[in-house]
């Protein structure tokens, strides 16, 4: 089986990815049992959020994580350390709705002081207008703008929630700001949905400075109601933006990244399409999840978590975090198995717990 991975002409072998033995004693790093070397950790701040989309939670009846249960800034912070540590150097700050955590700025600015080339945010958008500056203030330097349609009737559809007005309005917000670039805009693409606005979003790609990404619809609905038949894949996007405009000509990429990039001819605007479920990267990832509970994912998709909450309120050191995390990578998943059938097992959480 050939895994297609994030550059327009780049193809691992599976087969290729034969586990390697572990590191040697010494040496501190992320580096999985396939050869994958894990820079970007995903650090959810809380599992709560002020929308109810239809591919993340259900309508009604979410049981929220205590407060207790929550990781507090200076633990977070230390994860975060440690995880520099080890050789990451791209943090991304996630939810639930991440500025729903009271003093989220501060935790950027924390964050923002360690030595990481990249320190970026993932939210629905709503509370963008006043918390634009703060954000820009504390450090922040990229973020990714959730939103699913540019209609009003077909927003409160997928997010159950009124407030699209407050999405768009923090967005012109954020261009006020060009300390945070790029600003990308994240499209749930989903069959039947979708089709009748990609040339809208298209452009606005053309006329606003946003990136727009597309991501194919995935199986971490909290209802359990995905099926394969509502994905609506990148290329089948890509073939209506090229049919309504001139041609799109790939954008370079690293091979890490999850977004397959494209720019017009003409250069003007650029569209992203993240394909996992019809193009899986999994080859390259290079990504880690910590929860908002203090728990490591090593996969979008996994059924197992490796604690560090309780070790760090029992007195770990930065060592024996470290140990942990590269225990947890080494058990890090070939890939998710989405296309396999009865091979494939859902994620033990939803997305909003697990964190994007």
């Amino acid at each position: 089986m050939t895994l297609l991975v994030d550059s327009p002409h780049t193809f691992i072998p599976v087969a290729s990815l034969a586990r390697k033995p572990q590191q040697a004693a010494g040496e501190r790093r992320l580096v999985d049992s396939y050869g994958r070397r894990i820079s970007d950790f995903r650090i959810s701040v809380t599992d709560r959020c002020n929308f109810r989309c239809v591919y993340c939670m259900p309508e009604e009846g979410m049981q929220w994580l205590k407060r207790e249960s929550i990781l507090s800034f200076d633990e977070i912070e230390r994860i975060a350390r440690v995880a520099v540590g080890l050789r990451v150097d791209e943090i991304r700050l996630t939810g639930g709705e991440p500025t729903l955590r009271p003093d989220l700025p501060e935790l950027v600015a924390r964050v923002a002081r360690l030595p990481v080339r990249s320190l970026s945010l993932t939210t629905n958008g709503f509370l963008l207008r006043s918390m634009a500056r703060p954000l820009a203030e504390a450090g922040l330097k990229r973020i990714n703008v959730s939103l699913d349609t540019l209609q009003h009737d077909r927003f409160h559809q997928i997010a159950r929630r009124h407030g699209l007005d407050e999405v768009l309005a923090g967005l012109a917000e954020l261009e006020r700001y060009p300390s945070i670039s790029p600003i990308k805009v994240n499209v749930v693409a989903m069959r039947d949905f979708t089709e009748a606005e990609v040339v809208a979003f298209a452009e606005l790609a053309r006329r606003r400075p946003y990136v727009i990404r597309f991501i194919e619809f995935m199986p971490l609905d909290a209802d359990g109601n995905w099926q394969r038949e509502r994905v609506l894949t990148g290329p089948e996007i890509k073939a209506i933006i090229e049919r309504d405009f001139m041609p799109m000509v790939p954008v370079p990429a690293e091979a890490s990244s999850t977004s397959r990039r494209f720019t017009f001819a003409d250069g003007i605007g650029e569209i992203g399409f993240i394909n996992p479920v019809s193009q899986p990267f999994c080859g390259t990832c290079n990504r880690i999840r910590l929860t908002a509970d203090g728990q490591i994912r090593t996969c979008l998709f996994s059924i197992d978590e490796w604690d560090l909450r309780a070790p760090l309120r029992s007195g770990a050191s930065d060592d024996d975090l470290a140990d942990i995390l590269i225990d947890a990578v080494s058990h890090k998943e070939l890939k998710h198995k989405i296309n396999e059938g009865d091979a494939f097992q859902r994620a033990s959480r939803s997305m909003s717990q697990i964190g994007g």
